[in-house]
């Protein structure tokens, strides 16, 4: 492709991402599709000659956008709804052209150095401590990994050599993301070895509980090496409590790692900030900005106090890299599983320079509001009712009647293609799951998601 050619198609395709972020709505939220459909429309091999650019983007309106669920959609009110706005598709538009692979500061200067800065940005708006390291990830999942990776190792240095021991044993609550029992399990603690905590009436993890699992897995002769608290929980959004964990952390020398990949956001909102009292007191912290800050996937900002650890557990060389030290030579590769990193941050500095602070700050205080609109209108029916706290943007409630009931509501809802709601169970009770996190969402989304529950029933 010609750089005129590339120009013409550039701007068709941007015409195109202009007139689908002012107009998400036309489109139903959740694909009309059943699975396979997709594949049986695309032929089964690849072409063996190149074929025309015009084909490639009409084949991709015709077939691809149909068959995509609209995260960006201002209707989708499901998961921990999310968004992509133009500044961050801008960034990640010239990123994809610099194409920099940040393995060691020389192999771009640039994927290091901005990542310092934009992650330093982040940390003094949240109020997280100035000594913090950070690093960019894909996913909270891949985050709580090393932060389970850099426990294992604080806990038995020797498994860099002679591999995982049994007896290492992680913690998280029974209303943690699967994440920190992936990554204890990817690191060989077996399941046997990961504990979940009850939670209290409130869905928070209960510090008593995890104490008394401590003591008694000590007392089995078992390593007790890593807990993770949430702040957020996927379901609820409860907060756990930090400060009375890292007591418990504290007394053992375990290592406690945060999980506040939704909630952290809130903490750039100085009424919110006690949602993080404490964590600075962890080991390690996840929060994703591709969740409640404007970027898109994926983005996953991790810190630790102890990079130390980390780069003891993970740092090698190799002849076909050698990695130059310096004092203000920063070599990512030594900190994290992956070798090649993609330029995240380049995205993340958009939002942070285009929004600023003030930005970030009114977009969630807006989305809290919305959502607490939302349970007052539960609050005054007769036939519904919340199933736990509201203390961010995240809504659980439920029609008073069955599970069936609740899961017929859901299905005639998302049927509508005009919102998208999901459902958890909390109490043993299949609830209903409104998350608004969508920079378009509005009031009338939120009106229309109501009415439309409510004419389920």
């Amino acid at each position: 492709m010609s750089p005129e050619e590339f120009r013409r198609y550039g701007h068709q395709a941007v015409d195109w991402i202009a007139e689908y972020l002012a107009n998400p709505g036309r489109y139903p939220v959740v694909p009309p599709l059943k699975p396979g459909q997709l594949v049986d429309a695309l032929p089964a091999c690849g072409p063996e000659q190149g074929e025309p650019m015009e084909k490639i983007l009409a084949d991709f309106e015709r077939l691809i956008v149909p068959a995509s669920t609209h995260w960006n959609h201002p209707g989708f009110l499901a998961y921990f709804a999310n968004s992509s706005p133009p500044e961050a598709i801008l960034g990640e538009l010239l990123a994809a052209a610099l194409n920099g692979n940040g393995m060691l500061w020389k192999t771009s200067p640039a994927v290091t150095e901005l990542e310092q800065v934009a992650l330093g940005w982040l940390r003094r708006w949240s109020g997280l401590p100035d000594d913090w390291f950070g690093t960019i990830h894909d996913t909270a999942s891949t985050s709580t990994l090393h932060a389970i990776l850099a426990a294992r190792h604080a806990a038995d240095p020797e498994t860099r050599t002679r591999g995982a021991s049994r007896g290492l044993t992680a913690y998280a609550s029974e209303q943690a993301h699967l994440s920190p029992e992936k990554g204890a399990l990817a690191l060989g603690f077996g399941q046997e070895y990961v504990r979940r905590v009850p939670v209290d009436s409130e869905f928070r993890m209960r510090a008593d509980a995890l104490g008394e699992m401590i003591e008694r897995d000590l007392a089995a002769g078992l390593r007790p090496c890593c807990v993770t608290a949430t702040v957020g929980t996927t379901s609820t959004t409860s907060v756990d409590p930090v400060p009375a964990i890292a007591d418990i952390c504290g007394r053992h020398g375990i290592w406690l790692h945060v999980d506040a990949a939704y909630a952290g956001a809130a903490a750039i909102v100085p009424e919110f900030r006690w949602a993080i009292a404490g964590c600075e007191r962890a080991d390690s912290f996840v929060t994703n900005p591709h969740k409640w800050m404007l970027t898109p996937m994926d983005c996953s900002v991790f810190y630790t106090r102890r990079p130390d650890v980390l780069r003891a557990a993970l740092s090698a060389t190799g002849v076909y890299l050698p990695a130059p030290e310096g004092p203000r030579t920063l070599n990512f590769m030594d900190y994290c599983i992956p070798m090649g990193r993609r330029f995240r941050a380049l995205k993340l500095w958009f939002v942070l320079r285009a929004y600023g602070r003030e930005g970030i700050v009114d977009m969630i205080r807006e989305h809290v509001r919305l959502a607490q609109e939302f349970a007052r209108r539960v609050d005054a029916s007769d036939r519904f009712e919340l199933a736990a706290p509201v203390p961010f943007s995240v809504v659980c409630f439920r029609y008073k009647g069955s599970d069936e009931d609740n899961r017929r509501i859901l299905e005639r809802v998302n049927a509508s293609g005009d919102i998208f709601i999901s459902g958890t169970v909390l109490n043993g009770k299949y609830t209903l799951h409104l998350a608004v996190g969508n920079y378009q969402t509005t009031g009338r989304h939120i009106g229309r998601a109501w009415e439309l529950i409510d004419a389920a029933v």
